[in-house]
């Protein structure tokens, strides 16, 4: 993995192929590569680079003409970072190039095989394992060779294939990884991400899991990878490309963080229904009878979208009072769970595409189960897999770490909540003080971003601690463990997250002046449960940073955060967590945008 883009028209390739790479630089990569083609020409050229898409860039000489090409930013799995590793992957003759996400499982054995046939590797990789054989194939049509190729392939793709002898054409297949179609006039284009395509088109069409596609300059057609012709009706992207722009911004991340109140205003705009104080989801295909007889929730995610699922449980638990909890989707299916009918099972994922999440849902739908959907990206594969469910609206993020996303993910399952606990057992008191809550959100998450400046005061003071702990009780926690994770991901220090109730079963020992503690202090039923961990700490001589609603007295510095209700205030408490874990990161230097070993939609195991 990481980024595809490919481009078949009238048009010089190249520069519109580094664009789009450049467009998908947010994923997170560690090489890049370039291979084009022309209708004339007898064999492909190609340039590769470890680093950034700027190197590449550089490499590509001035003559380098074509109208056909494909191109990829890679993240590595297989084989360290390389100009050899990078994508694409060519054959020894240069007829043939491949570029791919996601991991051959059985690429060693295949591997092996074509080594006793004599097959000399260039790379490390488990993606040239594909490029072989498919240049191998004595099949008439690039199509069958592709099919060929898939039929011995076992694992996760998305890849796009050219080969010299069939000029005219690029071949597309998914399994488990994002391919997107663009229909453009008289050209056609290819991505694993509407970013890179929606500068050129609108109109896009998403493959499904076994499902390959052939575009021409002029057409396209789709079909599986049996051969049986599929019906592909192109959708209207509702992002435009100025979506992705920095908007005056320093960084994506800070620009996301800043997008939140107008973010959460989208995910709540026209899901209110002030007349009976409760929500409208249109989605989620759940009528009252079938919500009235689910006798347990459990939701699935990964990294921040886990986080959000923990928050999203404790919402549903204590308005709709349904057992609720939430585990980490790549745990999940290999522990052989039971899978109960009465059990709803919601899937959260900011790209739709996460591998580890979408294979739990397959797994649940393959066992009956009923299976909602928590997701970003509208026409995503977890959205299309599951029975039905909310798209949080938090538009394009492009930053690998997720900011509006998380917030606006919580924000819909606080919608949820309300539309469950109104059918059941939330009054309707109850039912119109959570949405008047809600409808405060915008207003006070914007409260909190203009004391960013003493936000990043705080940041510079904290910037030199080599770990920090981050602590919380009940609705506290998941704040904890998320903005532990954005520390860790951006500024590199080592952090980590406990229940604040727990500190005296082991975490103490590690309290000292060198360890601050960041403690989210609620003002709620266990505000002075909070204090008396911030009381242990004290003694033992920690630093520490709250927040909370009001001074507390033995933290050394205080971050206030306006009041909400109770069951809101872990969606307030988070937002100031995010632009700590930002201005420690500038104050340390690092690449906020691109933090080092990660990428954002993780489309593999």
């Amino acid at each position: 993995m990481c980024g595809i883009v490919g481009y078949i028209g009238k048009r010089d390739v190249a520069p519109l192929l580094l664009e789009g790479l450049a467009r998908l630089e947010y994923r997170g990569y560690d090489s890049a590569g370039i291979v084009v083609n022309s209708p004339k020409a007898a064999a492909l050229k190609m340039v590769k680079a470890k680093g950034r898409v700027r190197d590449l860039e550089a490499r590509v000489p001035k003559r380098f003409a074509g109208t056909t090409g494909i191109a990829h930013t890679r993240w590595a799995t297989h084989g360290a970072p390389s100009d050899v590793n990078s994508h694409p992957h060519l054959d020894p003759d240069n007829k043939v190039a491949v570029v791919h996400n996601g991991i051959v499982d059985n690429a060693s054995e295949l591997r092996a095989k074509l080594e006793a046939e004599g097959v000399v590797f260039a790379s490390e990789t488990d993606t040239e394992v594909i490029t072989h054989l498919i240049a191998r194939s004595q099949a008439d049509s690039l199509e069958e060779k592709v099919r060929e190729a898939l039929k011995v392939i076992e694992g996760t793709y998305g890849i796009a294939v050219m080969h010299a002898d069939f000029a005219d054409r690029i071949v597309v297949a998914r399994n488990g990884s994002p391919v997107i179609l663009g229909i453009g006039e008289k050209e056609m284009l290819v991505a694993s991400d509407v970013a890179a395509l929606i500068a050129h088109t609108r109109q896009v069409v998403t493959l499904n899991d076994g499902e390959m596609a052939t575009l021409k300059a002029d057409d396209f057609r789709t079909y599986t990878t049996s051969g049986t012709t599929t019906t592909a009706t192109p959708e209207t992207v509702e992002w435009e490309a100025a979506s992705y722009d920095m908007g005056g911004h320093d960084t994506y991340m800070h620009k996301e963080i800043s997008e939140q109140p107008d973010a959460v205003d989208r995910v709540l705009r026209g899901r209110i229904d002030d007349r009976f104080n409760t929500v409208h989801l249109g989605g989620l295909n759940l009528d009252p009878r079938e919500a009235r007889g689910i006798r347990r929730v459990k939701i699935l995610g990964c990294g921040t979208s886990y986080h959000a699922g923990l928050i999203g449980a404790g919402l549903i638990e204590s308005m709709a009072r349904i057992p609720a909890d939430a585990e980490p989707a790549s745990e999940f299916r290999y522990r052989n769970p039971v899978v109960d009918p009465d059990t709803l099972y919601i899937a959260v994922s900011q790209s739709g595409e996460t591998y580890d999440v979408l294979a739990a849902v397959q797994e649940l739908k393959r066992k009956g189960a009923r299976v909602l959907g928590v997701v970003n990206v509208v026409g995503s594969a977890i959205a299309r897999e599951a029975d039905g469910g909310v798209y949080v609206h938090a538009g394009p993020e492009v930053c690998v770490v997720s900011t509006k996303c998380f917030t606006n993910t919580v924000v819909a399952f606080a919608l949820l909540a309300v539309h469950l606990g109104r059918i059941r057992d939330l009054s309707v008191t109850d039912g119109k003080r959570i949405i008047e809550g809600l409808r405060r959100l915008p207003s006070q998450i914007q409260e909190i971003l203009e004391g960013e400046d003493e936000i990043k005061r705080l940041a510079a003071e904290y910037a030199e601690a080599k770990s920090m702990m981050f602590i919380g009780r009940v609705r506290g926690y998941p704040v904890a463990l998320e903005a532990s994770l954005k520390l860790k991901e951006i500024s590199y220090i080592h952090a980590e997250a406990y229940p604040a109730s727990e500190l005296k079963h082991g975490p103490l020992a590690l309290i000292e002046p060198a360890m601050p503690t960041v403690a989210i202090v609620p003002d709620d039923d266990l505000l002075e449960k909070n204090r008396a961990a911030l009381e242990e700490i004290k003694a033992r001589s920690g630093r520490i940073l709250a927040v909370a609603h009001r001074e507390q007295e033995k933290a050394d510095h205080t971050i206030l955060v306006p009041k909400n209700e109770d069951e809101l205030d872990p969606i307030l408490m988070g937002i100031p967590l995010q632009l700590l874990a930002y201005h420690t990161a500038l104050a340390l230097g690092r690449d906020i945008d691109k933090p080092r070993n990660l990428a954002k939609s993780v489309t593999v195991e």
